[in-house]
């Protein structure tokens, strides 16, 4: 198990790396100058001398693959550069921000499974039951039903005409609840179809006969056994949906101005805030790889036959 965790580790290098050079290529094929963007945000009128006086400060000037290393240097010293529009550091930008960010993102997630897994689990025991139609109706509307539209929705039912909750800020747990609630309404449909979907296959594996036939009981098979297994595709997704929560939520902060990394991010666009852009699609990047490095740990811990299984592979 060790060595299994070992090389998965040590595989995170070479994709870090190839999600730099990604970074650095969109960069670079970009239309936008980063020295005329610069003076622009700066409010400078720009002049050939300043765009080359700026080029030579950034190292525009030099060959692609020093500039390329230049910026590994520094990514791994999380050294972003200066914000163009704040004239602050972006890193200690984005260190201010995340935990909103964070905390609008992990509420998501908890409240999700905490509504899911019940929801999913009942309704595969009783299947075609007023419960199971019901939480069926429930995933087709969360995987329909666009963000921006649910978030509004909810502002216009929950603030304006029944002046229950707050809409904008994050200055007490109250404004976390309609931000939550318009996250986690997704991952609720998402968690509830898988979760039904894999219960109700376990459910036709031989197992399930044979522990019926040894005199075990219902509860003990059901929840020893069958929800053990057949968890396993709502953690797979609970790890992808985290790591793009973590960066995905652009409109939700949008709409709810919820001060997160989403939304500098969307301000940095407008703005043409390059040195904040390289450093949100790098740590996306990151969260994703390190999200899924999490669940296969997880799925590694309740089976540990991958590990067996990834050793016979090799």
């Amino acid at each position: 198990m060790i060595s299994y965790i070992g090389k998965r580790i040590v595989a995170i290098i070479p994709i870090v790396l190839f999600a730099i050079l990604i970074t650095f290529a969109l960069i670079q094929l970009s239309p936008v100058d980063p020295a005329e963007a610069y003076l622009t945000a700066a409010h400078i009128h720009p002049t050939e001398e300043l765009l080359a006086e700026k080029r030579h400060e950034f190292g525009l000037d030099q060959p692609l693959f020093v500039q390329y290393f230049r910026t590994v240097l520094n990514i791994v010293q999380l050294d972003f550069g200066t914000s163009y529009y704040t004239n602050e550091s972006v890193w200690e930008d984005v260190k201010a921000r995340m935990p909103a960010t964070i905390q609008l993102a992990v509420s998501s997630v908890a409240f999700a499974i905490l509504v899911s897994i019940p929801l999913g689990f009942v309704s595969a025991i009783y299947r075609n039951s007023l419960i199971d139609y019901m939480s069926r109706l429930l995933s087709f509307a969360g995987a329909s039903i666009p963000q921006f539209w649910l978030g509004y929705l909810l502002m216009f039912f929950f603030a304006v005409k029944l002046d229950l909750l707050p809409v904008e800020g994050r200055e007490s747990l109250l404004h976390l609840v309609l931000p939550m609630l318009t996250l986690s309404f997704a991952l609720i449909a998402i968690y509830t179809r898988l979760l039904r979907a894999s219960v109700l296959e376990q459910l036709q594996e031989s197992y399930v006969l044979y522990a019926k036939t040894r005199g075990i009981k219902p509860k003990v098979i059901m929840g020893k056994h069958v929800l053990k297994i057949a968890i396993s595709p709502v953690i797979t997704g609970l790890g992808m949906n985290l790591g793009k929560l973590l960066t995905g939520t652009i409109i939700v902060e949008q709409v709810f101005s919820w001060p997160g990394v989403g939304r500098y991010f969307v301000e940095a666009i407008f703005n043409r805030d390059i040195p904040v852009i390289q450093c949100y699609v790098f740590l996306a990047a990151c969260l994703f790889i390190v999200c899924n490095l999490i669940v296969d740990l997880l799925q590694l811990y309740m089976d540990p036959r991958i590990s067996l299984k990834g050793r016979a592979d090799h």
